[in-house]
């Protein structure tokens, strides 16, 4: 592909991305394809000779297209959102033509330099001090696990990283059952185990960790001679949207010199808008935080802001400079592979950039305080249906429910139809979580382009699908 050929593919490129933006409303949302059927229509060899750019797109929509779950789609209300927008895209693109490899400062002194600004600017946009610093992850997953494998090291006096896990007393990090399950795969990555994962119960109407449980739990493993060394607290657990009480909590790990990770991951976005900042009260004491700008802050996949108080603490965990990687002659700079699990680092920066500029910080807060408020009135159609129960209210914009009409048995496998029917259908996308013990159909707001119209279609598929069940 020489320059014409390359410029010509690249607007074509931009074409079909900016047509495919513009209709993805018209799709189902979630792919309409079987096991194997995308696979049985690729070629088991690969082209001996290459093929024309004009046959590559027309299988790109003839086969790829079908096969995809619309993540942009005005109507995903399944998971949580990876909600891109126009500048992210188009930074995007100028992220893959650059193709730099940033794991060092030498290795591309601006996307350093610009990363550091950029989490400056997020740290402040959620309100969090400026003793505080940032880093991009690829996702709250590696900075969990980044957090924990620190927060095991400052327990054991970095003896883990020189001498191995044998013959250290057993580390023990505490959570609720609310936690995103990265933590259990942390726990298992770091060498904790799944044994030494404390959960703690739960109380109240967010569901978060009872504090008094957690101190109890930490004084009983000190007394056994186990070495209490984390606790991850929630802010916008996955399945319901708990949020753990931060203050009380980090003054537990205070009082006992354990390290405090606050998972973040969805709600850290909403952040930006002053009046839901209640829900991260105590946080300035934790040790670690992140949120994904991928989730919620209109900046596509991967994203994650993962910040800490004590740089040196994690750089010394997972910090290594043989001679090949060291920066000469620039005492002060940061190496940014220094402080993530993967040595290769994108220029992930770029696109956060694009965004906060193009927008504007108070259009951001707009969209987020919208889709809250989408949310709350859902809650109360909900609420007032009949042959419905709404079983969580909105924490922010994420509400659970579930179809109940009088008379109805097992109302578990009745959900279970009810929520396969609905994504067959096409109309939305829902998922499902267990709460209290029960199946229950889970409802999050986020993407860059739903409006309440697509709120009111989701919701009467729903009502009209469960009829056609109750009727069956």
């Amino acid at each position: 592909m020489d320059e014409d050929d390359f410029r010509a593919a690249a607007h074509r490129a931009a074409d079909w991305s900016a047509d495919y933006l513009a209709g993805v409303g018209d799709r189902p949302v979630r792919a309409q394809v079987g096991p194997g059927e995308v696979y049985r229509q690729i070629p088991a060899a690969p082209p001996a000779t290459g093929e024309p750019m004009e046959a590559i797109f027309a299988d790109l929509d003839r086969i790829i297209l079908p096969g995809m779950t619309h993540w942009q789609h005005p109507r995903f209300f399944a998971y949580f959102p990876a909600n891109a927008s126009p500048p992210s895209v188009v930074a995007e693109f100028v992220t893959a033509a650059l193709a730099a490899q940033c794991m060092l400062w030498q290795t591309s002194p601006a996307a350093t330099e610009l990363e550091s600004r950029v989490t400056d600017w997020l740290r402040a946009m959620i309100g969090l001090g400026p003793d505080f610093s940032g880093v991009i992850q690829d996702s709250a997953s590696g900075a969990t696990l980044a957090a924990l494998l620190t927060a095991r090291e400052r327990a054991l006096g970095l003896a883990g990283n020189r001498e191995g896990l044998a013959g250290q007393p057993p580390v023990r990090v505490y959570a609720s059952a609310q936690v995103h399950s990265s933590v259990d795969k942390a726990v298992r990555i770091a060498g904790i185990g799944d044994a030494n994962l404390v959960r703690i119960p739960v109380a109240g109407p967010l569901f978060g960790m009872d504090p008094d449980a957690l101190d109890a739990a930490i004084r009983a493993d000190r007394a056994a001679g186990l070495l209490p060394a984390a606790v991850v607290a929630c802010l916008g657990g996955t399945s319901v949207g708990a949020c753990d009480p931060i203050e009380a909590v980090a003054a537990v790990a205070r009082r006992h010199g354990v390290f405090l990770h606050v998972d973040a991951a969805w709600a850290g976005s909403a952040m930006i808008c002053p009046e839901f900042r209640d829900l991260m009260r105590g946080a300035e004491a934790a040790d670690s935080l992140v949120f994904n700008p991928h989730k919620w802050l209109f900046t596509h996949f991967d994203c994650s802001a993962h910040f800490v108080k004590d740089p040196r603490a994690l750089t010394d965990t997972l910090g290594i400079r043989p001679p090949f990687l060291r920066t000469l002659e620039r005492e002060g700079v940061v190496d940014y592979n220094e402080w993530s699990i993967p040595l290769g680092r994108r220029f992930r920066a770029l696109k956060l950039w694009f965004v906060i500029r193009s927008y504007g910080v108070e259009a951001l807060r707009a969209m987020i305080r919208r889709h809250v408020a989408w949310a709350e009135e859902l809650a109360r159609l909900i609420a007032a249906h009949p042959d419905f129960e709404l079983v969580t209210g909105p924490i922010l914009s994420l509400l659970s429910f579930r179809y109940a009409p009088a008379g109805a048995a097992d109302l578990d496998a009745l959900n279970a139809r009810l929520l396969a029917r609905i994504n067959d259908d096409g109309r939305t996308y829902l998922t499902q979580t267990h709460h209290d013990g029960r199946f229950v159909i889970r409802f999050q707001i986020g993407q860059t382009t739903t409006t309440w119209r697509d709120v009111a279609i989701a919701w009467e598929a729903v009502r009209e699908i469960a009829g056609s069940l109750e009727r069956a």
